[in-house]
């Protein structure tokens, strides 16, 4: 396979890029660090300027990537692979306390894989040599036809030769329907890539935290009270898990014992459609009655594009502003034809 001199300002960092490669997975796994988030071509998290030479756009969302940007020499590099030698600009930074893992490839065996509420099921991998990530961020799952699907890392970082996903069925889907929820069993034999994202915990920051899980985007909030609860952290954590129904509420037992061995640890449970523990709504409505002032708070947001949209602007409305915002948005197949309607903002991380 030809390979190509990829050029990376404002560092004046040279890798080799494969022509099959993307340019994100290859500066990932030099240990380049560039923005990204869905890393199949949907948010636009990792849009970046060609400076010399071309890319192939690949399969990048209009709705992420516009013409008239495209004819401007931007490209989402996350889908975007060399024609030849390029240099392109990113957006490089980094926040104190982050470590960057560079990107590998793993493989390693279903070690369980449990339905644990309607629609979603926990699989826990062993793999073959630990996989050292930052709680929070995710790894690409290899399906059997080639494709890859991402997901967030629930596993405690500290421990990262067991990792716990957790995957929502989604109908005709081909990492579920297709595999996870029709054939794959206990004992076989997986391969992923990793880690990925910016979204992670910020260890530096010393505030109260505040978890806003969506669904399953309770599992990389699982990673995170893990981690803080092994590393000895000093922070206070409050975490809402918004669900339509008890029924969904898959880690609640789980969630209940850790808050009453941890002193520091507040779980609160947002139920929508029905009555629990007292209480009913969705998670924006129930943050509203119990913050109605955030700042001081640092928040870290993760779910569908809808529920990351309106618990943000809770949260805003509290006067807690988008430095203080990490969030992580679920995209799918319907997101990426639609076109996205999350509010952006240079400032929210990811």
């Amino acid at each position: 396979m030809q390979t190509y001199t990829l050029t990376v300002e404002p560092l004046g960092a040279e890798i080799q890029c494969r022509a099959d490669q993307t340019v994100l997975d290859a500066c990932l796994r030099e240990g380049i660090w560039l923005p990204h988030a869905c890393t199949h071509g949907t948010c636009g998290t990792c849009k970046a300027q060609v400076l010399e030479g071309e890319l192939d756009l690949g399969d990048a969302s209009p709705y992420a990537l516009l013409d008239s940007e495209r004819d401007e020499g931007a490209a989402l590099i996350c889908v975007a692979t060399p024609k030849g030698d390029v240099t392109i600009e990113g957006e490089v930074d980094a926040d104190v306390g982050v470590v960057v893992h560079p990107v590998r490839d793993y493989s390693g065996v279903v070690e369980s894989l449990d339905d644990v509420a309607p629609g979603v099921r926990r699989l826990r991998i062993r793999l073959t040599e630990p996989l050292r990530f930052n709680p929070g961020q995710y790894v690409q799952l290899n399906l059997p036809s080639g494709e890859n699907r991402p997901y967030s890392l629930a596993s405690n970082p500290a421990e990262g030769e067991l990792i716990e996903l957790h995957v929502k069925r989604t109908a005709d889907g081909a990492a579920t329907d297709g595999w996870i929820f029709k054939d794959l069993a206990v004992k076989d034999e997986v391969s992923l890539s990793g880690p990925y994202g910016r979204f992670s915990f910020r260890p530096a920051r010393t505030e109260k935290v505040l978890l806003l899980a969506g669904g399953t985007g309770l599992a990389p909030m699982k990673s995170i009270i893990s981690h803080i609860a092994s590393a000895g952290a000093q922070h206070e954590v409050v975490l809402y898990h918004g669900v339509a129904t008890a029924e969904d509420l898959y880690e609640d037992s789980w969630l209940e014992g850790f808050a009453a061995e941890h002193d520091w640890f507040d779980y609160r449970p947002a139920v929508s459609r029905q009555e629990h523990n007292g209480r009913s709504g969705r998670v924006p409505a129930l943050l509203a009655e119990d913050f109605p002032r955030a700042a001081g708070n640092v928040a870290y947001i993760c779910g569908s594009p809808e529920f990351v949209t309106d618990t943000m602007k809770a949260l805003m409305k509290a006067r807690l502003f988008p430095r203080d915002i990490y969030r992580e948005d679920f995209f799918d197949s319907a997101d990426r034809a639609a076109g996205s309607t999350v509010v952006r903002s240079p400032l929210i991380r990811r």
